[in-house]
């Protein structure tokens, strides 16, 4: 692994994850995945995996074809070895190659708040056209799978009576409120990936996730595990905005790939599924206490007001996923409690900035 991303402790993610999909071997032997968002967080995770299967599992090596264009952050080198080929591409643009596709994972996007209500436009169009895109090559490609990767904000703010949240629940969506571009973008998204299902047979899935975190988010993504987890190393107030009541459910990254994996791998398709940790259901003030235990010295929090519209009036007040829906075709039983997963988190942080 051959980047600042591989430390030890993604390195070790990566092996448990392999260790998970022991039992879904065949499906990568010798198959090639064309994953778009590759640079991104979920996309190193995919991107070292493939890398991992190749080199301690697979009799016969899978390709991977790996799409970004690193429109909101710092490039990073991302090296080709003859299976597995990095590929500076923009999906606003269709992409063409004579390489067979067995699989496509669609996870180019913008999801953190402030750069998609900074780039509004680019949000929408990674989404629509992108996704529009990627269909038609996996139409032209005759694909085994194509997994989007949607987002629990196509529910917008949910009613308490739908939380946890079912896939079948429509959502309450601002459609013209600070989150819109990003969440009717993927609302429009999804009915397009069922349509080329509908029309064309193409096998799609959808996953709606629930507040992925883990190793390998960028310290200015400014979600809030990241900003809280680059406060306390700085030894400043964790700041939270406004009364810090509203909730989320947390899922740290190698229980959402495992169930992701292992959904794409299923004959089920042309459905839309949850993938998050229902049991992790906690308070803006309570994850801002679980971060403070894990530091060895006195780390405050400060509420102040929300410095933008994304985080005030359209801010939902909970986030937590029913799962059952999921549970219904796979196996899954998420296995990393929160202590764990912002442990692991927290040492990639101090690995990463060295600090000891």
């Amino acid at each position: 692994m051959d980047s600042k991303y591989a430390s030890k402790i993604i390195s070790g993610d990566v092996s448990d994850l392999a260790g998970s999909l022991a039992e879904y071997k065949e499906k990568f032997e010798g198959k090639c995945f064309l994953i778009t968002g590759a640079g991104g967080f979920l996309g190193k995770y995919l991107v070292y995996l493939l890398r991992y299967m190749n080199e301690n599992i697979l009799t016969k090596p899978c390709k991977g074809l790996f799409l970004d264009n690193f429109v909101i952050g710092d490039e990073e080198e991302m090296v080709s070895d003859g299976n597995l080929i990095f590929i500076r591409h923009n999906v606003i643009e269709p992409f063409e190659t004579d390489q067979n596709i067995d699989y496509i994972i669609h996870a180019a996007g913008i999801a953190s708040p402030l750069y998609y209500t900074k780039f509004p436009i680019e949000t929408m169009d990674v989404t629509t056209i992108g996704t529009r895109n990627m269909l038609e090559l996996a139409r032209a490609k005759n694909v085994k799978g194509f997994l989007f990767t949607s987002s629990s904000e196509v529910y917008g703010d949910p009613d308490d009576k739908f939380v946890p949240t079912p896939e079948t629940y429509n959502g309450n969506v601002s459609i013209y409120g600070p989150r819109a571009c990003y969440d009717e973008s993927k609302r429009f998204a999804e009915i397009l990936c069922l349509s080329f299902y509908r029309v064309y047979d193409v096998p799609v899935k959808i996953v709606r996730y629930f507040n992925v975190f883990g190793p390998g988010m960028r310290l200015n993504d400014y979600r809030v595990i990241p900003n809280f987890i680059e406060h306390a190393l700085r030894k400043e107030a964790l700041t939270i905005h406004g009364n810090g009541e509203n909730t989320r459910s947390y899922c740290y990254i190698n229980d959402a790939l495992e169930a992701t994996l292992k959904l794409l791998f299923s004959i089920v398709n042309g459905e839309a599924f949850n993938i998050g940790n229902p049991a992790l259901e906690i308070s803006l003030n309570d994850l801002g206490k679980a971060v403070q235990e894990l530091f060895d010295y006195p780390v405050r929090i400060n509420h102040v007001p929300p410095p933008h519209a994304v985080y005030a009036s359209s801010d939902p007040k909970r986030r937590c996923p029913d799962i059952s829906k999921i549970r219904s075709v796979i196996q899954y039983n998420p296995r990393y409690d929160l202590k764990k997963g912002l442990g692991r988190t927290i040492d990639w942080y101090k690995e990463f900035l060295k600090i000891s």
